[in-house]
């Protein structure tokens, strides 16, 4: 996108911000924002087995390097979105990337599990509060809705693509310096950014208000609670005690969260963002739709190494065609979008992603990297790159100027409560499946694959039911 196209929708500024404001910077700010951030959740999983090595992580409690992050992350999102849209976006997206950073830092230096495990924690608050207003400041900043339609679009492709590019960068790091680097990998990269956030970036209009703390305490502990249950339940089993206390702690939690919205003036959540019936779908669709997909990233990797042999490097590789079809088909939404719709353009992306899930389901041990393997990723590339990259227009393009933070957030949280959730399931199925299964080692592995890879079919079906109640809108 050219500056001059951006530059038609500036905000009318003076002075001394007048004069830095460059729209074309501000999204690149933006955009490397968004990346560091999916890039995360995906880029440490190639490095886990160098990570157990030598920061001696036992075979249960790995699991937890990734989901240190994701617990904090997709439990204080909510929280993170409203706090920019009342104290400031620019200054809660500044401190929250700087605290993301510094973290990384820490991290990269670890020399111990429980060094490596507090980092990701304060990694995951900083995301929280950088992650909403990433996502408001887009959509206050570019305003004329051509502008805001192309830069939502590279966002969205910057987050559907992003977890395929963490596993190719974290094999590149991995194979070539150290698994310290996909954390070191962070800091000159936020470095920049919070440099040129401060110079570059503007602060929307504050609206006067109060934070919700009954909302945000039920919110977060919530969201936490019923994260932590899942996350339990695909090691410990869906009986286990501690999992089933949490599950219902989480859920009375979000009922109570929701009867505090409903009655007070200042919600956490505006429940008006679900009215529109566009947005809710988009919504359920945000969840649904990284619930069946990270099945793909987290078993094909092993799949790939364990399988057939692949290193570090070339399993980051054998997910770029993905990658860059998720790139660019999400670049052609700005056309397609006021052409067509949503609704068309939603349901071929979920009908093309459910058909890449379904052929994942006749693999075997002896499959080859084609055509069952390379097939699927160029039909769930082509699928998620039209399948999501509408959901960040639908939902932020017409939400009112003071709500933006509070929707970023609720985006963003159904994205990462869903891909965590739908992880969780999934790992439980492929656990009590390879538990009865026979065969040699890589048969069972496959099996339970597979199993795994049926359940996330019927959960892409989903979003296509959901994607067909869209109504065509401008």
């Amino acid at each position: 996108m050219s500056e001059r196209t951006l530059s038609t929708n500036a905000p009318a500024l003076t002075g001394r911000t007048a004069r830095s404001f460059r729209p074309g910077m501000v999204l690149a700010i933006l955009l490397t924002c968004q990346l560091m951030i999916i890039l995360d959740a995906t880029v440490m999983n190639v490095a886990l087995p160098r990570i157990q090595a030598d920061l001696h992580f036992s075979a249960t409690s790995l699991s937890w390097v990734i989901n240190a992050y994701t617990l904090v992350f997709g439990g204080l999102l909510l929280l993170g979105g409203r706090t920019g849209d009342l104290f400031g976006r620019r200054r809660v997206f500044i401190g929250g990337l700087t605290l993301f950073t510094l973290a990384s830092l820490a991290g990269g230096f670890a020399d111990s599990a429980t060094w490596l495990l507090v980092a990701r924690i304060v990694q995951g608050l900083g995301a929280a509060a950088a992650g909403p207003s990433t996502l408001a400041l887009l959509t206050t900043t570019f305003t004329e809705p051509k502008a805001r339609l192309r830069a939502l679009a590279l966002f969205s492709a910057m987050s559907s693509a992003g977890f395929a590019v963490g596993l190719i960068l974290g094999g590149l790091l991995t194979e070539w310096l150290s698994w310290r680097w996909v954390l070191f990998i962070n800091v000159p990269f936020g470095i920049a950014a919070v440099v040129f956030a401060t110079r570059h970036l503007w602060e929307p209009e504050r609206h006067p208000a109060r934070l919700d703390l009954p909302g945000a305490v039920t919110a977060t502990g919530g969201v936490a609670a019923v994260v932590y249950g899942f996350i339990r339940a695909a090691s410990d089993g869906w009986g286990d005690g501690i999992t089933l206390i949490s599950l219902a702690v989480g859920i009375f939690l979000l009922l109570a969260f929701f009867a505090i919205e409903v009655r007070t003036d200042q919600p956490l959540l505006p429940l008006r963002l679900l009215a529109d019936r566009n947005r809710a779908a988009a919504y359920a669709n945000f969840f649904l739709g990284p619930m069946a997909g990270m099945s793909m990233f987290f078993f094909l990797s092993q799949y790939l190494q364990e399988v057939h042999g692949y290193g570090a490097l070339g399993t980051g590789f054998a997910f770029l065609p993905m990658a860059l079809l998720v790139f660019g088909t999400s670049r052609l939404i700005p056309r397609l979008l006021p052409r067509f719709g949503p609704k068309p353009v939603a349901l071929i992306g979920t009908a093309l992603m459910t058909s890449g899930l379904a052929l994942l389901t006749q693999l075997s041990s002896d499959s080859g990297y084609f055509p069952l393997l390379l097939v699927p990723m160029v039909l769930m590339g082509l699928g998620m790159g039209l399948a999501f990259s509408p959901l960040n227009v639908i939902i932020m393009a017409t939400v009112p100027a003071r709500d933006a933070g509070a929707a970023g957030g609720v985006l963003q949280t159904m994205q990462q409560i869903g891909a965590t959730l739908g992880l969780a399931i999934l790992v439980t199925v492929f656990g009590s499946t390879t538990r009865h299964a026979t065969g040699s080692p890589h048969e069972v592995l496959v099996t339970g694959m597979t199993h795994a890879f049926v359940v996330s079919v019927v959960i892409a079906a989903l979003t296509f039911v959901v994607a067909l109640t869209f109504r065509r809108a401008r």
